[in-house]
């Protein structure tokens, strides 16, 4: 089975807010991958949009992505673009 990891900084304002989490939970879910996000000692799955706001993750904060799985590359690559292009935010 795949393993990926990565390192992402969140660049968005308001950080991983309802509806940025809703996009990632959302997106995520298209994938056969189980992805983790972790922060410091906070850890959440990427589908699960209460667990990535227990994370409390603010703008220019480091989380390491973890994806498990048949997709994991390819879930990987479309999470990080997601969080780099600001959760398609104004700013």
């Amino acid at each position: 089975m795949a393993k990926v990891e990565r390192e992402v900084t969140i660049v968005n304002k308001l950080g991983l807010h309802a509806r940025a989490a809703t996009k990632l939970a959302v997106l995520a879910s298209e994938f056969e991958a189980d992805i983790t996000l972790i922060q410091g000692e906070k850890k959440a799955s990427a589908a699960s949009v209460l667990g990535l706001l227990m994370l409390e993750t603010g703008q220019g904060k480091s989380i390491r992505l973890i994806a498990e799985g048949p997709d994991a590359e390819p879930a990987m690559d479309a999470i990080c673009a997601l969080i780099n292009a600001r959760f398609d935010e104004a700013s």
